[in-house]
């Protein structure tokens, strides 16, 4: 494989695990849209919805620290540092 298919191939992961992240914002902020819509209408005395908009949330956050942070930085080194490790056995 080549250099330029290589960085291909991981320009296409990294822009579809922006795209996942995207959608799944866009899930969130839907059906957390709807939930609040429910709530107000049949029970306003009690915020019910924000559990689950709490609970999501958290996987939603997780989600994009993933994608735009720390994971891939962090999967990144320590397939560099097996690689180094399995040249040195060589």
């Amino acid at each position: 494989m080549t250099e330029d298919q290589e960085l291909r191939r991981e320009a296409e992961r990294r822009a579809d695990a922006k795209l996942g992240f995207r959608a799944h914002l866009m899930a969130y902020a839907v059906v957390n849209g709807g939930l609040v819509l429910i709530n107000l209408v049949t029970s306003p005395g009690y915020f019910w919805a924000i559990w689950p908009m709490f609970g999501w949330g958290l996987g939603v956050v997780a989600h994009g620290i993933g994608v735009y942070h720390y994971i891939g930085g962090l999967r990144e080194r320590a397939i560099e540092t097996e690689i180094q490790r399995l040249r040195a056995r060589l």
